[in-house]
């Protein structure tokens, strides 16, 4: 059996005031065919899982190029017709393949494309066939067109978030292609409108129990494969909101129906899901009067794993104005600074503009006499079984707090960034990460208490306030009835 995989991923904040070219891709993770690492990276699982049936004499594997850059803002035409034209030159000069698995996020925008991976899968469909099969895998936080969806034979979804379980997702993938391309297994696809768009954290009820629920469903031989797609929520796109994916053996009807039974169910939910969002100043006192730390305020908000730049200075502003100290902050984007910090070198005393550079929404810069505490070239941080590039760093003393600043945009997911930096968080009182939830599975073993801070920046993060101009169904929270409203337009 022949089996061509590629990955193509990013997640397109449309609203966002960076942009999105191919140095990021380069910057961010870039293979070419037979270059993928033996560790994944979260959207290019399926390529170890690939490898291993390969190993094992199940599929002769043809691997394409393989590219994830860090959310951001809109991907320019150039960069997106360049990829996408690769990958699909790549899998003609493959064929005849029975079989075709792609590793994709699901909210890649750029301009003049609204649905890049709905084109690259219908494009995919064209070149292989109708009856080759087709396997992909997204992030939740995506849009699902009817594109993907008529297109694709298999879709499986990361169910966690934090996605911790990006391997299990790409695994899966792969088996179930494989059985449909053998025959074994005759998928049908069910989806289902949940018209809303929240956060849904994984890590608490009533989410925590929801998954399980699927998992089960999915252990007893209910489905074959079920998915919750969340939305997300900075992407300017038609098929924004959330939906339910079942996929069953041959059932058409019944993956309907319980397709239909889950989304209600979690339409059910809208407004239960979020943390207590605190605002900066009650985040910040509440760390510090805790008995002991470190105690993990979470800047939701400024997440670059949300396409916006990382560099708002107002969480550090609040710290230094109310004389915290027993702090470390990760990360501040600025490429510059750190370019500075890496001249002067470990131990130099220096005047640093840093922060706030990109938007007029993320705080002043702040001007501060430092000390550099720390450089690195190359470094990184751990995310589940992937390595996350931070590039350059520097660490720098701010009046007793110690910040990180990087030069590859990235969230904070793990306490290593800061470890692998020389800073010992175990003794700090206050860890401050700029990350919504990715960080909850690494930070939650050791902090004393996390909290979140809602710190209102250039993320949009009420879908009630943003200005779509796409999105044409009705959906929570923008409107309160969806499904009323649906009936009578």
């Amino acid at each position: 059996m022949r089996v061509f995989c590629a990955s193509i991923a990013t997640e397109t904040n449309t609203f966002s005031p960076l942009r999105t070219d191919f140095s990021d891709f380069a910057q961010s993770f870039y293979a070419a065919p037979g270059d993928h690492p033996e560790t994944p990276t979260l959207c290019s699982a399926v390529f170890p899982a690939l490898r291993k049936r390969a190993a094992a004499g199940e599929v002769e594997l043809i691997e394409g190029t393989a590219t994830w850059a860090e959310p951001g803002g809109l991907v320019n035409a150039r960069t997106w017709a360049r990829l996408r034209d690769e990958v699909l030159e790549q899998l003609r000069a493959a064929l005849p393949v029975d079989a075709v698995v792609l590793g994709l996020h699901g909210a890649m925008i750029a301009d003049g494309c609204i649905d890049c991976e709905g084109v690259l899968i219908e494009s995919v469909r064209q070149i292989a066939g109708p009856d080759v099969r087709i396997g992909v895998t997204f992030d939740p936080h995506s849009h699902l067109s009817e594109k993907r969806v008529a297109n694709a034979d298999i879709i499986t979804v990361f169910k966690e978030f934090p996605h911790t379980d990006f391997v299990e997702t790409g695994e899966a993938c792969v088996d179930l292609t494989l059985r449909a391309a053998r025959g074994e297994i005759d998928p049908k696809l069910s989806v289902f409108d949940v018209r809303m768009m929240e956060v849904l954290p994984t890590s608490r009820h009533p989410m925590r129990g929801f998954v399980d629920k699927m998992c089960a469903l999915e252990a007893d031989g209910t489905a074959l494969s079920i998915s919750a797609i969340h939305g997300f929520m900075a992407g300017d796109s038609p098929d924004l909101g959330a939906r339910t994916i079942v996929i069953t053996d041959g059932n058409q009807s019944a993956g309907d129906a319980l397709a239909r039974e889950l989304g209600l169910e979690l339409h059910s939910f809208r407004g239960t899901t979020k943390p207590e969002f605190l605002t900066v100043t009650q985040a910040l006192e509440q760390a510090c009067m805790a008995e002991t730390g470190p105690v993990v305020v979470a800047d939701v908000w400024d997440n670059p794993g949300g396409g916006v730049a990382g560099d708002s200075t107002i969480l550090l502003r609040a710290a230094l104005d109310m004389g915290v100290t027993s702090m470390a902050l990760g990360t501040i984007w600025d490429p510059m600074a750190v370019r500075l910090c890496h001249a002067a070198g470990e131990g130099a005393e220096l005047d640093l503009r840093f922060g706030g550079k990109t938007s007029a929404h993320a705080g002043d810069p702040i001007d501060a006499t430092v000390t550099v505490l720390r450089v690195a070239k190359d470094a990184v941080q751990s995310f589940g079984a992937s390595i996350v590039p931070l590039g350059d760093c520097a660490v720098i003393d701010v009046n007793g707090i110690a910040v990180v600043l990087n030069s590859n945009r990235a969230q904070t997911f793990s306490p290593d960034l800061f470890t692998n930096l020389g800073i010992d968080i175990a003794a700090k009182q206050v860890v401050a990460v700029k990350s919504t939830n990715h960080f909850h599975g690494a930070f939650a073993p050791v902090a004393a208490d996390i909290l979140y801070a809602a710190v209102d920046g250039p993320y949009p993060n009420n879908p009630a306030e943003t200005r779509y101009t796409r999105l044409t169904r009705p959906l929570w929270p923008i409107v309160a009835e969806p499904f009323k409203e649906a009936k009578h337009a």
